[in-house]
């Protein structure tokens, strides 16, 4: 836990992981792809991969059934609310964020991100094993955090709102039309652009309080709003959620679908950043 933040319990560091290694109160969860789990990961992880499972249609119907299986995933992977659960990636990536994001959504209140990473716990000289464990399926109640999660629906209704900041986590090249991944291109109007791995400082860690802090309220992104991250498919706009709620932002809502289902919409307004410059 790094002190240096308002709510440093959403992380954890190599030394504090190390300690609790083998506790059956410990649920550990490697999200990084599989041919990284198979060529070495942090004794006692269980795999489970969250790129790629995504929902493209956050009207109640496909959100409930989504939201349903994801549920069901973690629990084969030995979650429960009782237990202490710790996602980690390669670094402190979009996956591991996702993860935590999803337990918080499901009113789990002892879930954390390994800061760093395996690449931080490899060279904090902790151990690397192939053996992989057998998880036993456990049974997930969840309390659904609504007001963590914003639907289309959501978005929509928040346009022009002063109250309401709405962030797009994507790379330069999706804000700026040059790559586009949907139906169209372009961004949610008025949403204000900042890529997720600015996150991030050098070495693939979450950067310091401070300079969150300041790297946000530079964009207007402030404590005293609501805020709507995200991305294409909300991976990157989960690593931005965590980023704010470790500085302590009250009300920050992943908006789940994000740019794939929201440029696919076309009854959906659009703006294009490249026209205004």
């Amino acid at each position: 836990m790094n002190a240096q933040y308002t709510h440093p319990e959403l992380l954890t560091t190599p030394e504090e992981l190390g300690k609790k290694l083998g506790s059956p109160d410990l649920c550990l969860i490697d999200t990084r792809a599989a041919e990284k789990f198979c060529q070495g990961h942090i004794p006692g992880a269980v795999h489970f991969d969250l790129f790629g499972v995504s929902l493209v249609d956050t009207s109640p119907a496909p959100l409930k059934a989504f939201m349903s299986m994801i549920c069901h995933l973690l629990e084969m992977r030995g979650v429960d609310l009782k237990k202490e659960v710790v996602f980690y990636e390669e670094n402190s990536g979009m996956r591991a964020a996702r993860g935590l994001w999803f337990l918080e959504y499901f009113g789990h209140q002892d879930v954390h991100v390994l800061d760093g990473g395996a690449q931080a716990w490899r060279e904090a000289g902790y151990p690397i094993t192939t053996e992989a464990v057998s998880p036993k399926a456990s049974q997930l109640t969840t309390a659904e955090r609504r007001e963590l999660l914003a639907t289309a629906e959501d978005v929509l209704r928040s346009l022009d709102k002063k109250t309401i900041c709405i962030v797009d986590t994507r790379s330069d090249d999706e804000y700026m039309g040059r790559n586009i991944r949907a139906a169209r291109g372009g961004a949610i109007p008025g949403a204000v652009h900042l890529e997720w791995t600015n996150n991030l400082d050098s070495t693939g860690r979450y950067k310091s309080e401070a300079e969150l802090k300041q790297m946000y309220q530079d964009l207007g992104v402030t404590p005293d709003k609501e805020i709507i991250p995200y991305c294409q498919g909300g991976y990157r706009s989960a690593h931005t959620y965590l980023a704010l709620r470790l500085i302590g932002f009250p009300k920050v809502r992943n908006y789940l679908g994000s740019w794939k289902e929201w440029g696919d919409r076309l009854d959906l307004p659009i703006e294009k950043p490249w026209e205004k410059k």
